[in-house]
């Protein structure tokens, strides 16, 4: 083999293994700012009110899962431009209309994230909320401001992910929920509320999160037609890790709830995930939930600042990668954290009411992504696409829009806005 030969054949291999690292750092990227610190505390509050019809909302929330980010990973990755500039090309500036409405809502998420990451060290550590904030927050900004950070966040991604996944699994099975009754109000609910879906909804899918995966895997440079079966499996795995995770929690927490133990969710201190995970194991069932809910807000902050600060590369193309991008994901935790030092409102009603917030968005990308892909199939290199999947996004675009109109009141009522 000669020299050159060699030589190629040695970058193809570095190619490689940067692009599975990108892939898999996309998938969890995905799924951990999915289950984040909103979501966990989401689940608690809303399993605490609801009980076992909080299954029914679960599962709206995958099925919409499936919609969405199957529709927005394959348009993105086939046309190989991350969201803003690809709406932009399909209808003039709708993308620079997604891009603030995204980072207006990824910094809510922010601010709740950052909340989470004190809550998570308070239960950890007992210290103080807003230092646990604080510490959060500088840790973030520590792995963007390190050499070859893409590497070390998926490498944070992947651990903290399959840490929540099995700490949460231990805890599920020891609660012994009621599987039976969960799993009949999963499909019959004894009550529906509109306003848990989208908060759900928006907690799990809404804001960045529909696009932080897609534009993660941009980065493996595996774009355009020909890499969309792995695009498709790439989207599933992240999708199926997600839903588990929901589920899971979801038993966990309902175990506890029936027992009869009542969790607190009005006061200031008030984090009722926590008090679900201490009723179950005493003190270190606390310390547990701590770790899971640190690690769930770090893996977010990280998620929401990557993502909200990579769609400011539809107004100035020098912030699409490089220290540009770096530079402003660290102004945008910093950001984040003044907000939520500077907020005196509880952050389990934060953490909560971020969700619904990014559920009311979530409808307006969504409406540009399905235009694209019924009427400007040209910008996505070819002109297949499944009929089944732009049905299926067409109809939820449509729900989120009916289940957004419908709830904004009792949404804003989560920080006692009257709207």
């Amino acid at each position: 083999m000669s020299e050159q030969t060699e030589t190629e054949a040695q970058l193809a291999a570095v190619k490689k293994r940067v692009g599975r690292s990108a892939v898999i750092g996309a998938i969890f990227l995905m799924a951990t700012s999915a289950i984040g610190p909103g979501f966990i505390t989401q689940t608690a509050t809303f399993t605490s009110t609801m009980g076992a019809a909080f299954a029914f909302a679960i599962l709206m929330s995958v099925i919409i899962d499936i919609a969405v980010q199957l529709n927005v990973w394959r348009m993105i990755t086939s046309s190989g431009k991350r969201a803003g500039e690809l709406a932009n090309s399909a209808i003039p500036f709708s993308g620079h209309v997604i891009a603030v409405f995204v980072v207006i809502g990824g910094l809510a998420f922010n601010i709740g994230n950052i909340a989470g990451g004190g809550l998570g060290l308070n239960a950890l550590l007992g210290i103080d909320p807003k230092l646990g904030g604080i510490i959060t927050a500088a840790i973030a900004i520590a792995i963007f401001l390190v050499k070859k950070a893409g590497k070390v966040m998926d490498i944070v991604l992947i651990v903290l992910g399959v840490g929540m996944i099995v700490m949460t699994l231990i805890v599920s099975f020891i609660a012994q929920p009621p599987v039976g009754d969960a799993l009949r109000q999963t499909v019959f609910p004894d009550t529906l509320s509109f306003a848990t879906i989208t908060t759900i909804v928006g907690g799990t899918v809404g804001g960045y999160i529909t696009y932080s995966g897609a534009h993660r895997y941009l980065d493996s440079g595996q774009t355009g037609p020909k890499h969309l079966p792995r695009v498709m499996r790439a989207a599933t795995s992240g999708i199926l890790i997600t839903g588990l995770m929901r589920y899971v929690l979801f038993l966990a927490i309902l175990g506890v709830v029936a027992s009869g133990v009542t969790l607190d969710l009005s006061s200031q201190a008030a984090n009722p995930a926590g008090q679900a995970f201490g009723a179950v194991l005493g003190d270190a069932g606390l310390r547990i939930f701590g770790a899971i809910f640190w690690a769930a807000a770090i893996s977010s902050v990280i998620g929401a600042a990557y993502t909200s600060a990579s769609f400011l590369s539809t107004f100035a193309k020098r912030l699409a990668g490089g220290w540009a991008l770096q530079l402003a994901t660290v102004g945008f935790i910093v950001v984040s954290l003044i907000v939520y030092l500077s907020i005196g409102t509880a952050p389990a009603a934060i953490l909560v009411f971020v969700g619904g917030f990014n559920g009311l968005i979530l409808p307006i990308g969504l409406t540009v992504f399905m235009y694209i892909g019924w009427f400007r199939r040209d910008l996505l290199g070819t002109k297949k696409y499944p009929l089944w999947l732009l049905i299926a996004g067409t109809l939820v675009t449509l729900l989120t829009w009916y289940m957004g109109a419908v709830s904004i009141g009792p949404i804003f009522a989560f920080l006692g806005i009257g709207v």
